[in-house]
C-alpha cells in the first residue's frame, strides 16, 4: 500500500464527512480537500480496510472550520505536551502518541504555528517510543518551520506524519498497536469538536458530530481484529460503551433530498440521525471521561 492510496481515501472521506444527507443544514461552498498525487487503481494497490473504516483525526477538524471556526485559537483543552514524560507503560504510549497527533493537525489546521512546533516533537519522541522512527523523519521539523505562515502546508505535512506513521505500523504488523493509536486520534478529535462545538437545534455541525455514531461502530469492528490483546481489549469496553449513547440518539425518515419523508414512500432515501440537547450532553460526558482518563497521570 503506497502513500497515494492513504492521500486518495483521507480526500474521499473528507469529500464525503462534508456531504453526508443532512440536506439544507450542509454547507453547499464546501470544497472537499484534494490530497491524491495521482490516480490509485485499486487493482493494483490494495486498499487499507482499516482506512475505509477509520478517517483521520484532521477530518473532522477541517469541517468545523469550514463552516465557520477558522478564527479559532484555543489550545486549553488539549493535552498538555509536558504530559508526554508521564506515559510509559505500552498502552498510554499508543494511545497518546495518537492523541497528540490529532492534537498537531488541530494547531496546524487553525492556524497555530508555534503550538504545532511544539507539538510535532513531541509526537517525535512519542513515535520514537512506539516504534515508528522511521516514518518522523528529523527533516520534516525543518518543513514545519518554514511553513509556520502557510497553514494549509501545515496541514499537510501532519497529515503525511499521520499517514506514514500509521503505514509504518501496519506494515511491521503491529496490529494492536495500531489500533490504539487511532482509538487515541479518534477519541481525541470528537473530544476537540465538542469542545468547540455548543449546542444548537439542526446545526451542521452537531449532525456531523451525530454521524460519528457510524464511524464509531466502524471503529469497534477494527478494534475487535485486535481483542486478544488486553489493552486493546479494555478500549473496545470503553468504546462500547460510548455507543450505547450514540444508540440513543433517533432516527428519521428523509427522502433524497434530505427532506422529511413522513410517511410517504421514499425512493432514494434513507435514515438520518436526529439528536436532541439531552442525549448531545450525554454523550459529550462520556467522550470527556474516556478521553481523560487517557491522558491524566496520576
Amino acid at each position: 500500500m503506497n502513500k497515494s492510496t492513504l492521500f486518495l481515501l483521507s480526500a474521499v472521506a473528507v469529500f464525503s464527512f462534508s456531504n453526508c444527507g443532512d440536506g439544507e443544514n450542509t454547507d453547499e461552498n464546501i470544497t472537499p480537500i484534494d490530497t491524491t498525487t495521482k490516480t490509485v487503481d485499486p487493482k493494483t494497490n490494495p486498499v487499507s480496510e482499516t482506512f475505509f473504516q477509520v478517517p483521520s483525526p484532521g477530518e473532522m477538524l477541517t469541517f468545523i472550520k469550514m463552516v465557520g471556526g477558522k478564527n479559532n485559537k484555543n489550545t486549553s483543552f488539549l493535552n498538555p505536551a509536558s504530559n508526554e514524560k508521564n506515559y510509559t507503560d505500552s498502552k498510554s504510549k499508543a494511545l497518546n502518541f495518537g492523541i497528540y497527533s490529532c492534537d498537531l493537525s488541530y494547531c496546524s489546521i487553525f492556524e497555530i504555528g508555534s503550538e504545532a512546533l511544539k507539538y510535532f516533537k513531541t509526537v517525535k519522541t512519542m513515535g520514537d517510543a512506539i516504534g515508528v522512527s522511521t516514518a518522523i523523519k528529523p527533516e520534516v521539523l525543518k518543513r514545519l518551520e518554514s511553513n509556520i505562515g502557510t497553514p494549509d502546508s501545515l496541514a499537510v505535512i501532519t497529515d503525511d506524519v499521520y499517514f506514514s506513521s500509521f503505514e509504518t505500523l501496519e506494515d511491521s504488523k503491529q496490529g494492536p498497536t495500531l489500533a490504539l493509536v487511532v482509538a487515541g486520534g479518534w477519541i481525541e478529535s470528537i473530544y476537540i469538536a465538542v469542545n468547540l462545538a455548543k449546542f444548537e437545534e439542526k446545526s451542521p455541525i452537531i449532525e456531523r458530530l451525530a454521524d460519528q455514531k457510524y464511524t464509531l461502530e466502524n471503529l469497534i469492528e477494527f478494534l475487535k481484529k485486535h481483542e486478544s490483546d488486553p489493552n486493546v481489549a479494555s478500549i473496545k469496553t470503553d468504546f462500547e460503551g460510548l455507543l450505547a449513547e450514540f444508540n440513543k440518539i433517533s432516527e428519521k425518515d428523509v427522502d433524497s433530498k434530505g427532506k422529511d419523508a413522513g410517511k410517504s414512500t421514499m425512493l432514494g432515501g434513507g435514515k438520518q440521525l436526529v439528536i436532541n440537547e439531552a442525549t448531545y450532553k450525554a454523550i459529550v460526558e462520556k467522550i470527556k471521561s474516556l478521553r481523560n482518563s487517557y491522558t491524566l497521570t496520576k
